[in-house]
């Protein structure tokens, strides 16, 4: 009776290959490898991975911005992938994109451009700025130089900025000119909402353009034809429709 009920709980054949030095030694090795294998490369692809990441969140900020271009009066029908295409041969694009207005949906006829470095963002300043697009001459430049010396104190306050529809771009800003240097000097020829100097986050160093808002259409295009080339600070500024 005991040898009939071992028999049913441990069948004598399955006993003994369970016991067998060959299923131990064989398989057991083979499943343990390819496990480990497995593991290591998993980790080694999630440390590429954490790499390639921290690699991109430490890029210095003015070395991106080396990178951004500004393009300017380009046509209201123009697309980000329409400006995307523009600057492919000149480089690979990063990100293209056209600025549009909140308020009526349609295109501010400017937007921004990064490549994916700063010589190939030369390449197309050189190449694109002036070009015709549309039937209109488009303005390319460099959003912010290299500042090898940079100012990393905080920046001062600086007044609040009224938005508006009607707003223009000021380029080619001379790094001492402040938010209140330029609303002065557009104060002068007439009335403006508001004014600001774009800044490097964290700092009070100029990137070297800045905005200014009206109320009506018609201060707009009397901005672009009275200031676009005009001196501020020793430099000939550029006014686009923004």
């Amino acid at each position: 009776m005991a040898t009939a009920i071992s028999s049913l709980v441990t069948p004598p054949a399955l006993h003994r290959r369970c016991l067998s030095p060959a299923s131990v030694s064989v398989s057991a090795p083979i499943r343990i490898s390819f496990r480990a294998a497995a593991a290591s490369q998993a980790w080694r692809r999630g440390l590429a991975l954490r790499v390639s990441a921290s690699s991109a969140v430490l890029e210095a900020p003015e070395v991106v911005a080396a990178r951004k271009l500004y393009v300017g009066n380009v046509p209201r029908t123009v697309t980000n992938d329409e400006l995307r295409d523009m600057f492919a041969a000149h480089g690979t694009v990063e990100r293209a994109e056209v600025m549009y207005d909140k308020y009526t949906n349609r295109s501010r006829r400017f937007g921004f451009v990064t490549m994916s470095t700063v010589e190939e963002a030369n390449a197309a300043v050189e190449a694109l700025n002036g070009t015709e697009v549309g039937g209109r001459k488009i303005k390319v430049n460099v959003t912010e130089s290299f500042l090898p010396n940079i100012d990393r104190s905080a920046p001062e306050s600086e007044p609040v900025f009224v938005d508006s529809q009607y707003k223009v771009y000021v380029g080619n800003l001379a790094k001492n000119v402040t938010t209140e240097v330029l609303k002065n000097f557009f104060s002068e020829k007439g009335k403006i909402l508001s004014a600001t100097v774009s800044h490097i986050p964290g700092t009070s160093k100029s990137k070297g353009y800045g905005f200014v808002t009206f109320s009506s259409e018609e201060e707009v295009e009397a901005a672009v034809a009275t200031f676009n080339n005009a001196e501020l600070e020793g430099q000939p500024i550029r006014v686009n429709r923004a």
